[in-house]
């Protein structure tokens, strides 16, 4: 394993985020150690300079494998998560995201690597009952409509926040909604963009959220490191925007006729809701919305970024062109049909 002073490693770096992190981290001139988890597919990584790129398989899991995973490196962006709304079985999203946090961070504090910038989410951030936006110091109160994504990601920051108070070197990152090229899974941010394309969405209800550009994230993610405060958290995101001028906004972009049918708040909760028991009972495959996914949306879930914009200078990119590089990186993938196709 090579051994430098200026090694930056990077968990989850095949993901959409954790890729930007990486093409971010090359195209300043690091050498990146992209830390793979066993069985994953290598597409985000594809044609980037091998000489400065090692990659190295292990379970974040695994302590001893993560501390030699670690070792010489001076920086560690810890993004490794699953990011899902819904699983057959939840077991592992805790496992990686609240046992794979806790493993990695001590992992590189053994490893004495001098900073770690943690990759937390707006998720695990509480909102307002008006619809102000939240900022970093807005305490949790979610319980009631958190799923088990929103739920492990309020206690794998927990345990961040806790390992920076007694010393380790940790810096906190929580992105808003990223949009952009990369998501190839896609995450459920993703699958909504794809949901409009394909006339999937019914109608538009209630709600609003915070979104940001995958680029815009990855660029808080270096500043983070080199300028964020030790034990600070900060959110990487730009646009708040309701539900329904995003569904406008996608499918202007994309040349197609937006969803216009209201859908009261009880009645999408009731679609969701049957969504989510065909899929647990009957499909076992990913639904559209869940229950809860549903009733966070409907909420206005904005928030403040000017903490990050401030102490660490991240960019602004307007929203359109986000939607405009990610509509043509499906195409490109062959995930949606060509605009312009019938």
């Amino acid at each position: 394993m090579t051994s430098t002073e200026d090694i930056a490693a990077v968990s989850g770096a095949t993901g959409f985020i954790g890729s930007a992190v990486v093409r971010k981290l090359l195209g300043a001139g690091r050498k990146v150690r992209a830390l793979i988890e066993p069985g994953v597919k290598l597409d985000n990584l594809e044609g980037l300079p091998s000489e400065r790129l090692e990659l190295v398989t292990v379970d974040i899991c695994d302590r001893d494998g993560m501390h030699r995973a670690l070792e010489g490196a001076s920086a560690f962006y810890h993004l490794a998560a699953i990011y899902r709304i819904w699983m057959p079985d939840p077991a592992p999203l805790y496992r990686v995201n609240i046992e794979g946090t806790t493993t990695a961070l001590l992992a590189a504090q053994a490893a004495g690597v001098r900073r770690i910038v943690y990759t937390s989410s707006i998720a695990a951030i509480g909102l307002h009952a008006d619809g102000t936006p939240a900022d970093e110091s807005t305490p949790f109160n979610l319980w009631d409509i958190a799923n088990d994504y929103i739920l492990s990601k309020y206690h794998a920051e927990r345990v961040a926040l806790r390992m920076a108070e007694a010393g380790a070197p940790i810096v906190i990152v929580s992105p808003a909604l990223p949009f952009g090229p990369g998501d190839i899974r896609p995450t459920p941010t993703g699958a909504m963009v794809l949901a409009l394309l394909r006339g999937e969405v019914p109608g538009v209800g209630e709600g609003g959220f915070c979104a940001v550009d995958v680029d815009d994230v990855a660029d808080g993610h270096l500043a983070a490191e080199a300028r964020g405060r030790i034990g600070e958290k900060y959110i990487l995101g730009n646009h708040n925007i309701t539900f329904k001028a995003f569904c406008e906004l996608v499918c202007d972009v994309a040349g197609r006729k937006p969803p216009r049918l209201p859908l009261p708040s009880a009645l999408a909760q009731g679609v969701a809701l049957g969504m989510e028991l065909w899929a647990d009972h009957v499909s076992h495959e990913r639904p559209n919305a869940t229950y809860r996914s549903v009733r966070y949306l409907q909420r206005l879930a904005y928030f403040d970024g000017s903490k990050a914009q401030r102490e660490l200078g991240v960019t602004v990119t307007p929203l359109r062109d986000s939607i405009e590089r990610e509509i043509a990186y499906f195409e490109l993938k062959g995930m949606v049909r060509p605009r312009g196709r019938a």
